[in-house]
């Protein structure tokens, strides 16, 4: 038995005869045929009418209704395509044939049936029959898609120069179905002119490529005057030259996930830029107009990923984010904004801006700056943990008489990094000497970055002398800056630049390095004469890395040096953070011997829990506490509390900025076991460090 055909058909045999019947419908079945039989006229249309068949096989001549009678009644109902019918006649004049065929029948077989010939015919009949179902199935859910699909589609005959625009792409236009010709400029002509000579060569290179398909992200303008960001894929019909003789495709809008922000849904930069833009225009336009723009920085924003994890400091973001629209809200005209026009937007990270359209004069934008600020006063509640949020805001007036969005994005990020740096005023209003002053900071860092590559720094050395016998106990290492053009750079003018841009850790890890390297060289030099100790700057970038107990380990086993000659220096700052990794650093380099010194005591947050709970075995009282000795009321009081607390807390203490004999026996008078400053030394390099190694020139003073 013959397996079913791909797609199995139900065939009708109506035969009055049963025995030709029979046989006739019991092959097909053979040859993988549903097959139905009817014995006269009358149940044959009956089967027709309650059921579905594909094919019907007709007997001419039968009693009561003959096939013609039959055929007749079923083309009242069925076409040709829908029923196909095949007339089995044992006549073979035409008339007969000719009259079957006007009333409708598709084919026809002679008796005796040649059975392969009549399967070849239903075959054929039936392939038609799906072929132009198919067609019309086609056409169908082509309409349905043309009319029902979010996308828009177009056709364009490259022949004509016509193109066919769905009803769906005109109206994401903005167009009405019959508002828009067929000319392909309809499209071309629309796409924003930043993007036309991309879409242009894109297609060209598509037409003439011969193979894959187009795709490309323009913006078209829409009727409203604005411009929509669109997808646009196509792909070209050939014929069997090669020659491209339709293009057609699709159209999707996809504005929303281009302009906007996907976590807190704000405007992103892309859509905030356009919004510049446009603003520029009507300051161009229209005299006294005037807008600003505010720069918002999170502060500390990164504590809170490090502490809590990316997904709460997400969390705070869009927290952040409805805070800020809540303070923008304007009801009835009424609230911080007035009757300015806000748009808030995340451009990046922990940055948000504001435009505040239409405003009168920068001292609006200053107060709804500072209403933003306010707005995060109170803490965040993040699956119960209270998070804290600040903010620095930048902003720039048009007033500057900007020509691109750039410009004024420029200028406020360039305010927000002063009000960043200046911690008095947190928000700052921009002024051409910022942009000046950027601009050398640029310099600077790209000067670092150069000096970092080719080792342009070297390493100074401060003594730092025991009050009790003017012996030389340590030198302190200080790193400078070999400048090709400036020479010696200060510290002071640059290590700010290096720690914002992270330079600061290869370059603490050079001085680091080369410290220890000649410490270890002078032990060998100068045997039980060689400073004790070598005391080394710790930024709070290095101090918060991570790795730094392992790389101070590592540079003490590379140049063989004694954990116990080290001693690392740090701010009070530099640990207020996060206490506890804080102290798993100090511990774990305290194990080895390496010691802790905490600098400039006093001027930072001063807190005498961290100062317990660390363990630091050295305090060094700030320059500024030292010169007000004998000179301001209580000045040498404050000396001495200090120096009674770290005795208290087991610490020794070394004093800095000692400039005056008077402050130097007065020191020493107080109890304090070390003194360093331009009264003893400036800081030397390496020839006259040996050479104050070998001299020892301060016992004269100790005495």
């Amino acid at each position: 038995m013959s397996a079913p055909t791909a797609r199995t058909s139900t065939l009708l045999v109506v035969d009055d005869n049963e025995a030709n019947r029979d046989a006739l419908s019991r092959r097909l079945a053979n040859k993988g045929y549903f097959v139905r039989v009817a014995a006269g006229g009358a149940e044959a249309i009956a089967m027709v009418a309650a059921g579905r068949f594909d094919l019907v096989l007709l007997d001419v001549e039968m009693p009561g209704m003959s096939g013609f009678d039959v055929l007749t009644t079923l083309r009242t109902t069925h076409s040709r395509t829908d029923l196909p019918v095949i007339m089995v006649t044992a006549r073979t004049d035409g008339d007969d044939i000719v009259e079957a065929f006007r009333l409708g029948a598709n084919d026809y077989v002679t008796k005796p049936i040649d059975f392969p010939v009549a399967v070849a015919r239903i075959a054929t009949h039936l392939a038609h029959k799906w072929a132009v179902s198919a067609l019309r199935e086609s056409e169908e859910r082509y309409a349905l898609s043309v009319h029902g699909a979010n996308d828009g589609l177009w056709d364009w005959n490259l022949a004509t120069d016509e193109v066919y625009w769905s009803p769906r792409w005109k109206a994401m236009l903005g167009y009405a179905e019959d508002e828009l010709s067929t000319s392909p400029d309809e499209w071309l002509t629309r796409v924003h002119h930043d993007d036309a000579a991309r879409v242009e060569s894109g297609l060209h290179a598509h037409l003439a490529r011969g193979n894959g398909h187009y795709e490309s992200e323009h913006r078209l303008l829409h009727r409203n005057g604005t411009f929509r960001w669109v997808l646009c894929r196509g792909a070209a019909v050939r014929n069997a030259d090669g020659r491209a003789t339709r293009l057609a495709g699709s159209l999707t809008d996809i504005t929303d996930a281009k302009v906007s922000d996907a976590l807190t849904g704000l405007p992103n930069r892309l859509m905030f830029v356009d919004l510049i833009d446009r603003a520029l225009e009507r300051a161009h336009r229209r005299p006294g107009y005037a807008f600003a723009l505010v720069v918002l920085g999170l502060e500390r924003f990164k504590d809170v990923g490090n502490s809590l994890g990316p997904m709460m400091a997400d969390r705070l973001l869009v927290a952040v984010a409805r805070r800020f629209q809540s303070a923008l809200r304007v009801a009835d005209g009424a609230g911080p904004a007035g009757d300015t026009m806000c748009t808030l937007a995340r451009l990046s990270g922990d940055e948000f801006t504001v435009l505040l359209d239409d405003i009168a004069d920068a001292t609006d934008a200053v107060r709804i700056a500072g209403h933003l600020r306010s707005a995060l006063d109170k803490p965040f509640d993040l699956d119960g943990h209270q998070v804290f949020a600040s903010a620095a805001a930048g902003i720039a007036v048009s007033t500057e008489k900007y020509e691109r969005a750039e410009e004024v994005l420029r200028d406020a990020a360039t305010a927000l990094h002063r009000a960043k740096v200046d911690r008095t005023a947190r928000c700052e209003l921009f002024d051409p000497g910022m942009r000046d002053r950027a601009v050398a900071r640029l310099q600077v860092e790209t000067d670092l970055r150069r000096a970092v590559d080719e080792h342009g720094f070297t390493v100074e050395y401060q003594p730092i002398v025991a009050l009790s016998s003017g012996r030389l106990a340590a030198f302190e290492a200080l790193v400078r800056w070999r400048h090709p053009v400036r020479g010696i750079v200060p510290p002071d003018q640059f290590i700010g630049v290096a720690e914002e841009t992270g330079l600061i850790l290869p370059i603490g890890h050079l001085a680091l390095a080369e410290s220890c390297r000649q410490m270890a060289e002078w032990q060998r030099t100068f045997g039980a004469d060689a400073p004790a100790m070598i005391s080394v700057n710790m930024s709070t970038r290095q101090f918060v890395d991570a790795d730094l107990a392992a790389q101070v380990e590592a540079v003490l086993r590379d140049v063989n040096l004694d954990a116990r000659n080290l001693s690392l220096e740090i701010t009070e700052s530099a640990f207020i953070g996060d206490a506890d990794a804080a102290r798993a650093t100090v511990n774990r380099l305290r194990a080895i011997g390496v010691e802790w010194s905490i600098d400039d005591f006093g001027t930072g947050y001063s807190s005498l829990s961290h100062l317990h709970r660390l363990h630091f075995d050295t305090l060094k009282i700030d320059r500024s506490f030292v010169a007000r000795m004998g000179i301001e009321e209580g000045g040498t009081e404050m000396v001495r509390a200090i120096i009674a607390l770290a005795h208290s807390l087991g610490m020794e203490v070394v004093a800095e900025g000692v400039e005056t004999e008077d402050q130097f026996v007065a020191l020493r008078r107080l109890g304090c076991q070390y003194a360093q400053g331009f009264f003893l030394s400036r800081p030397v390099g390496v020839v006259d460090a040996e050479r104050l190694i070998a001299s020892q020139p301060w016992a004269v003073s100790a005495a």
